[in-house]
């Protein structure tokens, strides 16, 4: 008999002759999830089921505490199932969202330890690595999250590097950047486990062109983003990101990239509206904002991390940029939380 809860009616359809072993997974939401990210996992899954007419997936709800939790769009999910032993040979993902260091719990945490030694295959979806990497299990597998998140992770988790690509698949870790790179990361799993034709039929039904592979990047080139291919430009943006911590002299940068001050200087002014000072000041604040949201992190450990020399020169400029000093915006943004 069909279960209704799993396997919906649908016009399209796909057949697949051999029964096969059902798959179980189970999705931990953390508050404040990214509803984006967690459906796109789970539709793919419910398609495949309602394509076949068969029960080739199941999936569950849980939450911490057992309690309903709203999403970063205001929308409350319930769970389904208790926060419990899971059945044998399940996968566990965990779906986070905004403020990702502050919404795993400590039941939660030692939840997904416990399924972690019991041999649960672990994923994390969008800013999940965080509980992961709280719960001690990502160790030397690659990994990966939203970009928007990675700053304030590599600062929270120093020991732990992770990747620019859209999903990462390692034998008992999966983990992708969420939005819809997590259907692309699900669909990577249905072809490896039910062919290429059942995973291209899913994605036409999500009306989803599926990335290159797992290892495309999750942002746009930057040649895109600037709508410019000029080396100097692009290099001298490359250069800049990553000294953030400790900024160039403009004088050396130039010497780096074999370029005239001037030169420079019109490239910045044509393609960013910005002058090569701007532009870097800007990619630091951007961190510095970054960190307020997402790290315990000290102002003045947050000044030294972008590159300022005190924290009065961090608080001017973050005031210039933002209208508001980074006492009053983290004061602010935790009151509303």
């Amino acid at each position: 008999m069909i279960n209704d809860k799993f396997v919906s009616k649908g016009a399209a359809s796909f057949t697949l002759d051999d029964n096969r072993e059902k798959q179980v997974f189970y999705f931990l939401l953390l508050p404040k999830l990214t509803m984006l990210a967690f459906s796109s996992a789970l539709e793919p899954l419910r398609i495949v089921n309602q394509l076949t007419q068969k029960e080739i997936y199941n999936w569950h709800i849980l939450t911490p505490g057992n309690m309903p939790v709203t999403c970063s769009n205001g929308v409350v999910i319930n769970p389904d199932t208790e926060l419990e032993d899971v059945q044998k040979n399940a996968t566990i993902f965990v779906c986070s969202g905004v403020e990702p260091m502050f919404t795993a719990d400590k039941q939660g945490i030692n939840w997904i330890r416990k399924q972690h030694r019991m041999g649960s295959k672990f994923g994390g979806i969008c800013s999940g690595a965080y509980a992961l990497a709280k719960a001690g299990i990502i160790g030397p597998s690659k990994f990966t999250l939203h970009w928007e998140n990675q700053p304030g992770f590599i600062e929270t988790f120093p020991e732990l590097s992770p990747t620019q690509s859209l999903f990462e698949i390692e034998k008992n870790l999966i983990t992708c950047g969420g939005g819809s790179a997590a259907t692309d990361m699900m669909l990577h799993l249905i072809e490896e486990s039910l062919g290429r034709e059942v995973a291209i039929v899913v994605a036409d039904m999500c009306i989803h062109k599926r990335a290159s592979g797992q290892k495309a990047p999750q942002k746009s080139s930057l040649s895109v983003a600037l709508g410019s291919r000029n080396l100097h430009l692009i290099s001298a943006i490359q250069v800049m990101t990553e000294t953030v911590e400790e900024p160039l002299p403009l004088v050396k940068m130039c010497e780096i990239l074999k370029i005239s001050r001037r030169q420079l200087e019109r490239l910045f002014k044509r393609y960013t509206q910005q002058s090569p000072i701007q532009f870097y000041y800007s990619l630091r604040l951007e961190k510095a904002h970054a960190l307020l949201n997402e790290t315990n992190m000290s102002i003045t450990e947050i000044a030294t991390a972008t590159g300022f020399n005190s924290v009065s020169h961090l608080s001017r400029q973050f005031k210039a940029k933002y209208s508001i000093s980074p006492t009053s915006f983290r004061k602010g943004w935790h009151l509303n939380t």
